[in-house]
C-alpha cells in the first residue's frame, strides 16, 4: 500500500483558506495605520493657513474707512474671522452688503464673521464683505500705510499692512446691530463705502 504525503484536495484548500484568513488579519492593522494617517484633524493655527493679498483702506478725512483684500486658506479646514482691530479706528466691525426688498443697499455687522473655504478664497470688496473702520483716531492718508488684526475662532491673530488709497464709489447706508444696542433708534446712518 501507498501512502501519499500530500494532502488531500479537501485539506488543501482548508489550509489555504487559514494561510489566507491570517495574511488578511495581519494586513488590518497596516491598512488602519495607513488610513488614519490621511484622516487626521488639521491642527494648524487659523493664522497660519490664512495670508492676505491685495489689501488696501480706503482714504479718509475722518469718521468711517473700510479695508479690503483677498483672504486665502490654504488648509484642509475653513476657517473664520471674527473680530478685526486697527489702530487708525477705535472700533472696528466685519461687514457685509445686503440689498433691502426695494433694491436698496446696506451695510450691517456680517453675523458669524468671515469664512474662509478650505483651500478657498474669501474677497473683501467695496459693496460686499469688508473690514469697516468705526471712529477713526485721525486721517488715512493716500499712500501711506495702517495695520490691521485680524482674529480667527481659534484665537490665533495675524496682522497685515494696508497701503490707503483713494476710492469714491459705493456709499450704502449702514445697518447698526441691534443685539450691541448702538444707536438705540435703529435708524440708518449714511457711511462711507463697504
Amino acid at each position: 500500500m501507498r501512502i501519499s504525503t500530500f494532502p488531500s484536495p479537501r485539506t488543501g484548500s482548508r489550509t489555504s483558506r487559514v494561510l489566507r484568513c491570517a495574511a488578511a488579519a495581519a494586513a488590518v492593522p497596516f491598512l488602519l495605520v495607513a488610513c488614519s494617517s490621511n484622516d487626521k484633524p488639521d491642527t494648524a493655527k487659523s493664522a497660519d493657513a490664512v495670508t492676505i493679498t491685495d489689501q488696501w483702506v480706503k482714504a479718509a478725512d475722518s469718521g468711517m474707512s473700510a479695508a479690503f483684500g483677498d483672504l486665502s486658506n490654504s488648509s484642509d479646514t475653513p476657517r473664520t474671522v471674527v473680530s478685526a482691530s486697527s489702530p487708525a479706528s477705535s472700533r472696528i466691525e466685519l461687514h457685509e452688503v445686503v440689498a433691502d426688498a426695494n433694491g436698496t443697499k446696506a451695510m450691517r455687522p456680517k453675523p458669524g464673521g468671515f469664512v474662509i473655504p478650505a483651500h478657498g478664497t474669501t474677497r473683501l470688496r467695496p459693496g460686499g464683505d469688508h473690514i469697516m473702520f468705526m471712529g477713526l483716531n485721525g486721517p488715512l492718508r493716500t499712500g501711506s500705510e495702517t495695520p490691521v488684526t485680524l482674529t480667527f475662532d481659534d484665537n490665533s491673530t495675524t496682522t497685515f499692512s494696508a497701503q490707503v488709497r483713494d476710492f469714491s464709489g459705493n456709499q450704502e447706508n449702514y445697518v447698526p446691530d441691534h443685539a450691541s444696542g448702538e444707536h438705540g433708534t435703529g435708524a440708518q446712518t449714511p457711511a462711507h463705502s463697504g
